[in-house]
């Protein structure tokens, strides 16, 4: 008899590595085992003690587990496993929707019949006709579901929810671990549906932003259940990783492609209080193409002032050669401070790690369960060169200190250019990151990349992230309101470039904000010939530090309250782009009170109005 999380108490992993073992076992080594096992279960009951039946019946299991069965005994065991399988995701920035692509290309090639889809377009009420359920969801914000699973989501957390007693499920979540929530949707999912009676097909994964690894495994553990079910699969579990690695023989997140700086332009004026960089980029020879919405991951390199600060804190050997992955790769110590391993922000996992390490008894205590608000509060605004500077002295070998670093994750941002109007380029614009805290000056690892260290000429590694939940309508004559205040604007060039390309008739209508108009009013001159020309039907600005009360972008659209409605009605499609807890917030706080007031309905009803846009996908959101 073969095992399997349906068949015994063990998941997918346990069951595997004792199906591997058992076979090989002699007479004496399964004796000892019975011993072992039955000694575990009382401290007062020795090996001598165990009774012969006891034993012979413990061994008896152990031959079922070897003896091979026939294939009529596999049925007799084994409840029938459907070949389908739906795979439901909730994506915010896109890598979520990615993943469950890709899974599904993997599992339709191994012959099961697969359903890709979003959360929010998923019926609820066929939930209960799903036997294969796989979701993949990223967590947003701290611990919120991203925008398109926030309905699923509350279903399954919901009265109407139904009893799942014959689903078979599991959970790839994707998360960041310097956020305090990680993975805290994939979490929310996996513990309803088994509370709803929900069997795991493998136990939930969760991923860091550098999750090739952990999927690839999770994925392992999908094929592996169907392959030993017996459904009309052809699954193998251990051609998962060369189809991995075929998926990633073209430039991709995991394979980079060296891009060519061509202008890094400051869009603020002399004496402004920001920086935002205008950063084009070269794409020839890539393959890349991207559509308006997607977004730029770039991988950067750390500042060498900070590299140089820790190694002389540390006391390291900048030369010395350490390994920096799985692989084996090595590299000098300093390049791989600078090039490989993030030392700009703290993780709870990485504080834990480096306490287990040192020992450091206040570092042990900070970790502890009961500190967790001041663990937070710790993290907030500090980097590797605070902690070391902390809780030293560092009584470690150089190998030992990286082994608690991840890699340095891609930063995305939002693609401020069309392909269509410039071909083999891409355009991205950054705020430039700066901060005081902690005595000392803290920089953007990426935007103070781009604005102190990038030249023309230079070389930087990047990757196309496609954003499905960032689109312009498919009809050019649909009308669009974008809202994108600051470095939110980004996406919108692009749009806007898109439809002087297309020659879209529909009506467009931007709502930007900044701080003051002299020096802040991003890409100023395109917005105004775009307004002379009709591509842009309307603009409405909002400069908060030029007036003597501060006047933001949702002031703005709760004075053209009536006509924002109006464009509502007519069908409009309505994008977000920026800060996430501030400005998003509070603009669609504005939207539900415009709603409210020119429909004349009541605040539930308002809200109502705008959640049935999203699920038309009328109301986006790129937030961050």
């Amino acid at each position: 008899m073969q095992l399997s999380v349906l068949n015994s108490p063990f998941n997918q992993e346990q069951a595997e590595l004792l199906n591997r073992l058992l076979p090989t076992l002699t007479e004496s080594q399964k004796l000892w085992i019975c011993g072992f096992l039955a000694a575990s279960q009382s401290a007062s009951q020795t090996y001598a003690a165990q009774s012969v039946p006891q034993a012979a019946a413990t061994l008896e299991l152990l031959e079922k587990i070897e003896s091979p069965v026939t294939e009529l005994e596999k049925q007799e065991t084994l409840p029938s496993i459907s070949n389908k399988v739906t795979i439901l995701y909730g994506s915010q920035s896109g890598n979520a929707q990615g993943m469950a692509k890709k899974v599904g290309q993997t599992l339709e090639g191994r012959g099961l019949e697969v359903t890709v889809s979003s959360m929010s377009d998923f019926k609820p009420n066929q939930l209960k006709k799903v036997q294969n359920l796989l979701l993949v969801v990223s967590t947003h914000g701290d611990g919120e579901p991203p925008d398109n699973a926030i309905s699923f989501h509350e279903f399954l957390h919901g009265k109407r929810a139904p009893k799942l007693d014959e689903l078979h499920y599991s959970v790839l979540a994707l998360g960041d671990q310097s956020y305090d929530q990680f993975c805290q949707t994939g979490k929310d999912f996996d513990k309803r549906l088994q509370e709803l009676g929900a069997s795991p097909i493998y136990p939930r994964v969760d991923c860091d932003v550098d999750y090739d690894e952990q999927a690839n495994k999770w994925l392992e553990g999908i094929l592996a259940f169907f392959s030993e079910n017996e459904t009309n699969s052809s699954a193998s579990a251990g051609e998962v990783k060369a189809v991995i690695s075929a998926q990633a023989s073209n430039y991709s997140r995991q394979n980079p492609f060296k891009a060519e700086v061509l202008e890094n332009l400051n869009l603020n004026g002399r004496g402004s209080n920001k920086e935002t960089r205008h950063l084009e980029l070269s794409l020839e020879g890539s393959g890349f193409t991207y559509e308006p919405g997607d977004a730029l991951g770039i991988y950067p390199e750390n500042d060498p002032a900070l590299v140089e600060l820790l190694l002389q804190e540390l006391h390291f050997n900048a030369s010395e050669k350490v390994a920096v992955n799985q692989e084996g790769e090595v590299l000098p110590l300093k390049e791989a401070l600078t090039t490989y391993f993030e030392i700009t922000a703290l993780t709870k996992v990485l504080l834990q790690n480096a306490a287990n390490l040192t020992g450091n008894k206040e570092l042990q205590e900070l970790v502890s369960s009961e500190n967790k608000e001041n663990l937070k509060e710790y993290m907030a605004g500090r980097d590797l060169l605070d902690l070391v500077r902390n809780y030293g002295p560092w009584d470690v070998t150089a190998q030992q200190f990286v082994s608690i670093l991840r890699k340095i994750p891609a930063r995305l941002y939002s693609i401020s250019s069309s392909f269509a109007a410039n071909p083999e380029e891409v355009h991205v614009t950054i705020g430039a990151v700066r901060y005081e805290a902690h005595g000392r000056e803290h920089k953007g690892v990426c935007s103070c990349y781009a604005a102190e260290r990038l030249e023309p000429g230079d070389k930087i590694s990047v990757f196309v992230q496609s954003n499905g939940n960032f689109k312009l309508p498919e009809n050019p004559e649909t009308p669009i309101i974008m809202i994108g205040p600051g470095t939110g604007v980004a996406p919108f060039r692009s749009f806007m470039q898109e439809r002087e390309e297309q020659g879209a008739q529909g009506k467009s209508w931007m709502f930007f904000g900044d701080q003051h108009f002299v020096t802040d009013f991003l890409y100023q001159t395109e917005w105004q010939k775009w307004l002379k020309d009709g591509v842009l039907t309307r603009m409405d600005v909002a400069f908060s530090r030029d007036t003597e009360e501060k006047i933001y972008v949702q002031h703005r659209l709760l004075e053209r309250s009536k006509e924002v409605y109006q464009w509502l009605e007519e069908g409009a499609v309505l994008f977000i782009c920026g800060d996430k807890d501030r400005m998003a917030r509070d603009v669609e706080n504005t939207l539900v009170e415009i709603i409210e007031k020119e429909s004349g309905s009541s605040r539930e009803q308002a809200a109502a109005y705008l959640n049935e846009l999203k699920q038309q996908k009328r109301y986006q959101r790129d937030v961050y």
